[in-house]
């Protein structure tokens, strides 16, 4: 089995945002509406729901293709894509004026104020949580469809 192993690749890459996002979409929903959250969340989740699949997609697709010539595990390179993403997520987001940097931190939507301090630790739980969906998620159905 195997015809078309990139998009396969992709596949299995898409999975899980495919699967996570909808539920974060919902709980969105029911802040903003609901409970009457004071920000615009809807221009937040515009570009994560369009581009968080896709980029898993293409990184599981650079995965396949890498791995004969470096032999990296799974985990680790699925550890590195919010270091590339935040960075890129950030930019975008300062660009949209979403994101707002100060003196003391980062304002979302000009209501959420996040110190500094604080930004190194949501690296570190995103660096272990994508870390462990790559190596037991992403890297079983890689196993499935016969490309890992």
């Amino acid at each position: 089995m195997n015809s078309h192993p990139y998009l396969r690749a992709y596949l299995a890459g898409v999975f899980v945002p495919s699967l996570v996002l909808p539920v974060i979409l919902a709980g969105f929903v029911v802040l903003r509406l609901l409970l009457e959250a004071p920000f615009p969340i809807e221009r937040f989740l515009v570009f994560p729901l369009a581009l968080v699949p896709t980029l898993f997609g293409l990184w599981n697709m650079l995965y396949l293709w890498s791995s004969p010539r470096f032999q990296q595990p799974i985990g680790l390179h699925g550890a590195v894509l919010p270091l590339i993403g935040a960075p890129i997520g950030a930019l975008v987001a300062s660009c949209l004026g979403i994101l707002e940097f100060g003196a003391k931190g980062v304002t979302y939507f000009q209501a959420v104020n996040v110190p500094y301090a604080l930004l190194p630790v949501f690296i570190l739980v995103a660096i272990g949580g994508y870390y462990l969906v790559w190596k037991y998620i992403v890297g079983s159905l890689n196993r499935v469809l016969g490309i890992a």
